[in-house]
């Protein structure tokens, strides 16, 4: 029985063949102008922050190390002046290069901020807003980039692309922008 149904079967099925396709081979999403706009800035902008962190914790770059740092805090009314060099060299240390490399990305920018809101209470804020005054102008730049970056995100080009809050949002701009005040109330009220 089942040669005959073989042998009967007719030579050219009536159905109409779909044409012979290849699938695209799966691409990885170009790199867009976006994204490495981020990196130039993230890695810019990141990089000073912390070679500038580097200089008050190190001595690195021209800088005056701890001890040179200590005074100056210390003199602003942060004591023990030392401890709050350690602090704020290494926020910013430890923020721009998180900030450099995308990782942590709303800590790191939350780290500046709240540097940036005592530098503008305790140094700048007492001088206007232009830098050739000794204003704030300078500080308000490195906060305001430091909160676009959180609230935009790192671009695809960092370490926090494979983490929630890689893709930046209110939620990771809040969060910047909240425990970096909230960390500057509490520095500047001890």
């Amino acid at each position: 029985m089942l040669t005959k149904r073989v042998l009967n079967r007719p030579a050219r099925s009536t159905e109409p063949v779909a044409p012979f396709t290849t699938s695209p081979p799966a691409t990885v999403p170009a790199v867009s102008a976006a994204d490495v706009g981020l990196l130039l800035l993230r890695l810019t902008f990141g990089l000073l922050m912390a070679a500038h962190g580097a200089q008050k914790v190190f001595g690195l770059f021209g800088g005056g190390g701890l001890t040179a740092t200590g005074k100056g805090f210390a003199a602003l009314g942060y004591h023990p002046g030392e401890l709050f060099a350690v602090i704020g060299g290494l926020s910013e240390l430890l923020g721009g290069l998180g900030l450099a490399i995308g990782l942590l990305t709303p800590l790191a920018a939350a780290a500046l901020i709240g540097v940036m809101i005592n530098a503008m209470a305790t140094v700048t804020g007492a001088h206007g807003l232009w830098e050739t005054d000794g204003g704030v102008e300078y500080s308000v730049c490195i906060a305001v980039v430091a909160l676009a970056v959180a609230a935009i995100g790192p671009g695809r080009l960092a370490a926090d692309r494979f983490f929630r809050w890689g893709t930046g949002g209110w939620k990771a701009a809040a969060f910047a922008l909240g425990l970096g005040g909230a960390a500057a109330a509490i520095t500047l009220s001890i």
